[in-house]
């Protein structure tokens, strides 16, 4: 896969603006979601699932994610690096970047109780943040580009539409 020097650094440098703390946890997702995701010019796309709990007095962030079963070639294994470039915020506010540490499950037409893995942000939990709304934003990203000397060339971007992976 050939990416440009630009989409390099901006990769770097949002993976160094983390806003986590503490380990690792696992989990059951409930059923007061998040979903989000987008889709591939190409054909297929991910699907995102989070979830906002209080641990030690902070947000925790769960997460889990599927891909399409059926995409093109161009796309197999990009889906971490679109997901390292997503954010989650609350109103204004940035709650977490980088959402490549999310647990992969299949896709499904229902997230409820799939395995998640969680992360502690940096964020203090507040009185009704479970009511809160909360938003995923997942830039739209060049994952794929093959150039050739007259010009012309194939070019896959990724782009947040909803929920793209499908389901069985």
């Amino acid at each position: 896969m050939k990416l440009t020097s630009a989409t390099l650094i901006s990769t770097l440098a949002m993976a160094s603006c983390t806003t986590y703390v503490g380990q690792t946890y696992s989990a059951l997702l409930g059923d007061d979601l998040l979903l989000s995701g987008g889709s591939y010019s190409s054909g297929g796309g991910i699907t995102l699932a989070a979830e906002f709990r209080e641990k030690d007095g902070r947000t925790l962030l769960c997460g889990a994610w599927a891909q399409s079963k059926e995409q093109s070639i161009l796309t197999k294994g990009v889906a971490k690096n679109v997901l390292a470039s997503g954010a989650i915020y609350q109103g204004r506010d940035r709650v977490a970047q980088g959402l490549s540490f999310m647990q992969e499950v299949a896709p499904t037409a229902e997230y409820t109780g799939s395995d998640a893995l969680c992360r502690l942000t940096e964020r203090p939990w507040k009185a009704g943040d479970d009511a809160q709304d909360f938003t995923i934003r997942l830039p739209r990203k060049l994952v794929y580009q093959d150039v050739d000397d007259l010009g012309g060339g194939i070019f896959v971007y990724f782009t947040q539409t909803g929920p793209g992976a499908g389901s069985p």
